[in-house]
């Protein structure tokens, strides 16, 4: 077994200890079964960069996960509506096969801060990088709310909603907080977060 399939299984009993099980309707066994053939072929590689597990919204709705977030005890939250956390759609991309996929390297974008996201995004991809989606911003919350402390809050510019908001996720109340920035706004305390790369189980063939 790798050091990177340890630490995925460590995430996966992180997020089934939080209840996402219960998102899906579905038995912890159950759950922890579809992330079999992803776990088996990481027993056989070994990825230098950090990966982060992310489900996919077809497995877990992303308006269902904010809460399950916390930092000291102090749960996530958001203000905006479920149908407008389900409006935040991948732009530009398709995230790998699910029900599971890795992200591998992931970053709150901290080179990026105070930059619109129009212009952040342009940025990201000269720089040969990823921008990430909302379900994988939820995931570093999740497995990472210490970025939130030590780093810094962060846009996702891989997911939109029709009306160009990108999600944001920040310290709040001490606590982490979804919402949403206009593209053309700038904020000084908000990175930009990015990936080098998304694997599903076929990428690993």
């Amino acid at each position: 077994m790798s050091r990177t399939s340890d630490e995925v299984r460590t995430q996966l009993s992180r997020i089934v200890a939080l209840g996402y099980p219960d998102v899906a309707d579905m038995s912890d066994a159950a759950f922890v079964a579809l992330a079999t053939p992803l776990l088996d072929v990481l027993d056989n590689v070994e990825i230098d960069d950090g990966v982060l597990l992310v489900p996919t919204r077809e497995l877990v709705s992303p308006e269902s996960l904010i809460a399950r977030t916390s930092i000291e005890r102090n749960a996530g939250f958001t203000t905006m509506p479920p149908r407008d956390i389900a409006s935040f759609l991948p732009t530009e991309f398709a995230p790998p096969e699910g029900p599971f996929y890795l992200v591998i390297g992931p970053h709150t974008g901290t080179a990026y801060t105070n930059r619109e996201p129009d212009v952040a995004r342009k940025l990201i991809d000269s720089d040969g990088r990823l921008p990430l989606a909302l379900e994988e911003g939820l995931a570093i919350a999740t497995q990472h709310p210490d970025w939130l402390v030590k780093k810094n809050g962060f846009n996702l510019l891989g997911s939109r909603s029709a009306d160009g908001r990108v999600p944001s996720i920040w310290m709040s109340q001490g606590a982490p907080r979804l919402g949403a920035v206009w593209p053309t706004s700038k904020h000084t305390w908000l990175g930009n977060a990015y990936c080098s790369a998304r694997r599903g189980v076929s990428l690993f063939a």
